[in-house]
């Protein structure tokens, strides 16, 4: 099996968990840190997928890395390639497929609920998973559902958390955190979390309870990376 090919845009939102799933699975991958200064190659030929994963950025910032991610986006869309993107990475495949990108009405921080959007897609991506369950959140930008794809994850802070085309997924939460990571963001990211409100929790709410919060959030990304990795697998 070719790697699946990782976008990394800022250290602190590597892969993670993620990378563990692929691991147990047997499923090669390969990170393109382009915070690093990596440059971004359009050929798909030595890849299975591609994913793109969080970031401080906005995908409307004037970088030429973001340009070229979303005509790769594009490109891998129209030839077949299973496309993956989280937070950052959601937003780039809402914007390359038509999409609007811009500020949410408050940003979102910390453990909110989803619900699962009653639809075939939705039931087809979620299988076995109850009908709302928390996940985490750290993002002030929202999408648009691009035309001809479907909405499968809505929240009660940002409306559309989740989309599905074909065999692609965009995923505007993070299944993919580790314990560690979730006082490290609060830390490099403070400012953020100035201003308590319905949407964005304190660092002590946050954190309470930390191990038991991961480990169900786990169980929802193996579902989910699991429907993902099981399209990937048959376009192989």
């Amino acid at each position: 099996m070719k790697p699946i090919r990782i976008f990394r845009h800022i250290e602190c939102e590597g892969p993670a968990y993620l990378g563990i799933f692929l691991e147990r699975n047997n499923v090669p991958y390969e990170i393109i840190c382009i915070d690093e200064g990596v440059g971004i190659s359009a050929c798909l030929d030595d890849s299975s997928a591609l994913v793109f994963m969080g970031g401080s950025m906005s995908v409307n910032d004037p970088l030429d890395w973001i340009g070229q991610e979303l005509e790769l986006i594009r490109q891998a869309v129209t030839q077949g390639t299973p496309v993956m993107g989280i937070c950052f990475g959601a937003q780039l495949i809402s914007k390359a497929l038509g999409g609007t990108v811009g500020p949410g009405s408050s940003f979102e921080a910390g453990w909110h609920p989803l619900e699962i959007v009653d639809t075939e897609a939705g039931s087809d991506w979620l299988s076995g998973l109850p009908s709302t369950f928390n996940a985490f959140h750290w993002h002030g930008e929202t999408f648009s559902i691009p035309e001809g794809a479907s909405c499968i994850l809505r929240g009660q802070c940002y409306e559309n958390q989740a989309f599905v085309l074909g065999d692609n997924l965009a995923l505007q939460f993070h299944l993919e955190v580790q314990e560690e990571m979730v006082p490290e963001w609060a830390s490099l990211y403070a400012s953020d979390l100035e201003k308590p409100s319905r949407c964005v929790q304190p660092v002590e709410q946050m954190t309470k309870d930390l191990s038991r919060k991961i480990a169900e959030l786990h169980e929802v990304a193996d579902v989910l990376f699991g429907e993902w990795l099981k399209r990937v697998k048959k376009r192989l």
